[in-house]
């Protein structure tokens, strides 16, 4: 039996620009990693590529102006009030210059103790200690601020109640986890929450909002020229520049079939592609939970639908083989993982088993090897990701 099982390589590339023809660049840098490490690309590897060198070679960018003017078509003229956004100056502070500049008023409601994805404005604790309700308590920043004197951020030493209202044209800041609070201030939204936007929206609607828009209605088709996403809008984006912001990749379908097939005509080997974006998992000291993208992967080939189908190693060592050791214990499980079903979900032996997305997992894993600073592997290879104990 061999010792290895599932290997993830980050592969290096040259640095990509606007316009490169990336599917070439990925499939040529794989052949060169190949070349230098003895390795062969296999039916079923995985290959992964970043959302962001994606959306560079495509040019999916958008000015402060775009999302302007897309906020003006979109909203009547006066106040308009934004619903959850996320605390990050990487992904909404740009956001909301944009629309403070289509509005004569902007109202921010924040969520609280924390945004969204976990990032702290002060911790439970703290409430707790104040007498605070988050359930039902509402506050202005300036009654908020009475209870609470330092609301830096722990990791990045950032108030973002004074960096949305300065970059909001002093946007009024309330603090609510009712969504429809902000209706006592503007019945014009944008809902600017990620995962549960589609509800957020609902209950807006159903309380007399009159015009709501989520970010992931802005920019879903180009305006004057800009990038574009046009299933998430403005969601998944990022700073760019003081002036841009690179959106969300689009028409990823089409360029994980090219890398696909690309490969196939270099190597002869069938692969799977996905592009990923951020992982789906949680820091437990800062209590962030990493997913400020829409999805975790925007586009992936059909042999990535799915979920795992495994049986619990430990389960069938502590049980069904409790009597047998060394070889014995060994090739009974083996024979047990070569007889499987092909549907074991709720059968005792999948206990502890993880019932995620094969894209979420792989898409997870990818984010943790690639990292978000300066490794330069923009690409990920995947090497017996679908194999188990019983493969030779």
């Amino acid at each position: 039996m061999r010792t290895f099982g599932t290997q993830a390589i980050g592969i290096r590339t040259p640095i990509i620009h606007e316009g490169d023809n990336l599917p070439d660049i990925v499939v040529n840098s794989i052949i060169e990693y190949t070349k230098e490490s003895g390795s062969t690309i296999c039916n079923k590897d995985i290959v992964a590529i970043t959302e962001a060198v994606v959306a560079r070679a495509q040019g999916n960018y958008a000015s402060i102006a775009h999302i302007t003017t897309d906020v003006k078509c979109k909203f009547p003229p006066g106040a308009v009030g934004i619903v959850f956004p996320i605390l990050s100056r990487n992904r909404f502070s740009m956001l909301l210059k944009g629309i403070a500049a289509a509005a004569n008023q902007v109202y921010i409601q924040l969520s609280y103790p924390t945004d969204e994805v976990g990032n702290h404005i002060i911790s439970a604790e703290q409430l707790y200690e104040a007498g605070i309700d988050p359930y039902k308590d509402v506050f202005s920043e300036q009654e908020f601020r009475t209870h609470f004197q330092d609301l830096k951020h722990k990791f990045t030493a950032i108030d973002y109640l004074e960096l949305y209202r300065n970059m909001g044209n002093q946007a009024k800041i309330i603090l609510a986890n009712d969504p429809c609070e902000i209706l006592k201030y503007t019945k014009n939204v944008i809902v600017a929450n990620i995962h549960d936007r589609a509800q957020t929206k609902r209950r807006l609607l159903s309380k007399g909002a009159e015009t709501v828009f989520g970010l992931d209605d802005i920019l879903t088709k180009s305006v004057n020229s800009s990038g574009y996403n046009e299933n998430y809008g403005l969601l998944g984006s990022n700073k760019a520049s003081e002036d841009k912001v690179k959106l969300f990749p689009h028409s990823c379908e089409v360029f994980v079939a090219k890398v696909q097939k690309l490969i196939f005509e270099k190597t002869g080997a069938k692969v799977e592609v996905l592009v990923y974006g951020d992982g789906a998992f949680k820091d437990p000291v800062g209590k962030i939970w990493e997913l400020a993208d829409p999805v975790v992967s925007p586009a992936f080939t059909d042999g990535l639908l799915g979920l795992p189908n495994e049986l619990k190693l430990k389960y069938l060592a502590d049980n069904e083989f409790a009597d047998k050791r060394g070889k014995d214990a060994q090739a009974a499980i083996v024979e047990r993982i070569r007889h499987k079903q092909k549907d074991l979900m709720g059968k005792e032996e999948t206990e502890g088993t993880t019932p995620r997305r094969l894209t979420d997992l792989i898409g997870s894993l990818c984010d943790l090897v690639s990292g978000s600073g300066d490794k330069g592997t923009p690409i990920i290879l995947i090497k017996g990701y679908f194999d188990n104990y019983a493969c030779e």
